[in-house]
């Protein structure tokens, strides 16, 4: 290996390694946020058919 090339690396390794370091963290960061959009978006669902479900249930009680 040339040894310029090798400087070279060694010179920008902190650089790149902090690059990557930086798009690993805004991948990760983006997943997590899509993670918690779909869980609210899972327990206002959940919310809402257990309220359907209460409401039919009292239906059902007074018609009893």
């Amino acid at each position: 290996m040339n040894p310029w090339k090798l400087l070279y690396a060694v010179k920008n390794w902190p650089v790149a390694s902090q690059q990557a370091a930086r798009r690993n963290a805004l991948v990760a960061s983006t997943a997590l946020t899509q993670l918690r959009i779909e869980r609210a978006e899972i327990e206002a669902y959940v919310e809402a058919a257990a309220a359907r479900h209460e409401v039919r249930a009292n239906r059902t009680a007074a018609l009893a």
